[in-house]
């Protein structure tokens, strides 16, 4: 995602009550967005501190936005967008990356979060404010299924909160949130969460993390390439349904460092030993530790973010052995779902150890977390072995 520096020109102006400003016009200023230089032409004059957040407050942000001179930025966004295929949640962040350079969120989070609400309606999705107890709640429509963010059902379409993390509680059996009622084109698009392509982010961003296993006595040593950068990226990013985080792929520069050695060493094996040295990599190269314990709250890593952080969980390593698996053989698998536990079974030519039925072909399951006692290949965890499961996601390469 390397560019030449991208130039967004955009002139706003504001109309507040009170005494007027003085302006700072045709202002310059830079910031890097995960390894691409942004330049951004801003003409935007001093404002009045925030008050209290209201229907009111918010309409005359929107009418001081809406009158100004917007449309050259929301092309120059569009533009960027289209050009370098940014999926919906890459987008986003540019969006906030770029408001917060005039717009700072410590300054006066009310017109920050306009600002964004108002380049994401402008740029064709459907999103919508909501004023309650002096909160501000921006919401974006949405057709996939979202775990940890509150949602509500708006004019036929789920609409989810972008913004629920910037409060520490909300209670929303006793707090009440109105609509904001905008006269404004509405956008009709619905937001993905998907990703389909990490940044190429500055290789001078890169760590390198040594991490190694024994595989039937002989031992692995790896040493990964990991931009920290990544946790930035996701940290606001919500649980989501599993086809779409374990399909999330590794940045260019850690995929190089791990995948050819992988494949490197499996090289002659059968395909059911290559996926057993994968099923152990998975396993044995980091520490487990629940999301409870590490985060207070369930989290799900893509296959990256398992390789950055020092600990995860089964979830965590589900993805992880999912991706090496579809990367390097690209074998039917189903996840499986235990009201404990996720794992993953694959689909063999001939089925090893103990084995799935589902719609009519064997899957073998593969356990990529470590257990008390060492798990070979087709052996599922004891406990679990009349307890009932759901198959959460089904892959098929074709």
């Amino acid at each position: 995602m390397k560019v030449q520096h991208l130039i967004l020109v955009s002139s706003f102006f504001f109309v507040f009550t009170g005494k007027a400003q003085n302006n700072t016009a045709g202002t310059n200023t830079r910031f890097d967005f995960y390894g691409d230089s942004i330049s951004l032409m801003i003409d935007v004059p001093a404002t009045l501190p925030a008050g209290t957040v209201s229907p009111e407050s918010v309409r005359s942000y929107f009418d001081a936005i809406n009158g100004s001179n917007y449309k050259p930025l929301v092309s120059k966004l569009l533009q960027y967008k289209e050009q370098y295929k940014l999926d919906d949640w890459l987008y986003y962040q540019l969006i906030r990356r770029s408001v917060e350079q005039f717009s700072p969120k410590l300054e006066n989070y009310e017109r920050y979060t306009v600002y964004k609400w108002f380049l994401l309606a402008k740029s064709g999705y459907g999103v919508t404010l909501k004023t309650g107890n002096g909160k501000l709640l921006f919401y974006v429509q949405t057709n996939e299924e979202i775990f940890n963010l509150p949602y509500y059902t708006r004019n036929g379409q789920q609409v989810v909160c972008l913004n629920y993390h910037d409060y520490s509680t909300i209670d929303f059996k006793q707090e009440i949130f109105t609509e904001v009622s905008l006269i404004a084109p509405e956008g009709k698009n619905s937001f993905s969460y998907k990703v389909t392509q990490l940044p190429n982010f500055n290789p001078s961003d890169y760590v390198e993390k040594d991490v190694g296993f024994s595989f039937y006595e002989k031992q692995y040593s790896f040493k990964l390439k990991l931009n920290p950068q990544v946790k930035k990226l996701f940290t606001n990013y919500p649980t989501v349904d599993y086809a779409l985080y374990f399909n999330i792929p590794l940045s260019n520069a850690t995929y190089q460092s791990l995948i050819p050695s992988l494949k490197e060493n499996i090289r002659g094996m059968s395909i059911t030993n290559g996926v057993d040295y994968l099923m152990r990599f998975t396993r044995y190269s980091f520490l487990f530790e629940a999301d409870s314990k590490s985060f207070g709250e369930e989290k799900r890593f893509s296959p990256e973010q398992t390789l950055l952080y020092d600990k995860s969980d089964c979830e965590d390593r589900a993805a992880l052995f999912f991706f090496l698996v579809k990367e390097i053989y690209n074998l039917p698998m189903i996840v499986l779902s235990f009201p404990q536990h996720v794992t993953v079974a694959v689909k063999f030519d001939k089925p090893v150890g103990k084995h799935i039925l589902y719609k009519g072909s064997t899957y073998s399951i593969c356990e990529p977390t470590p257990q008390l006692k060492d798990l070979r290949m087709g052996k599922m965890i004891p406990s679990l072995n009349k307890t009932p499961y759901e198959v959460v996601y089904a892959y098929s390469p074709n």
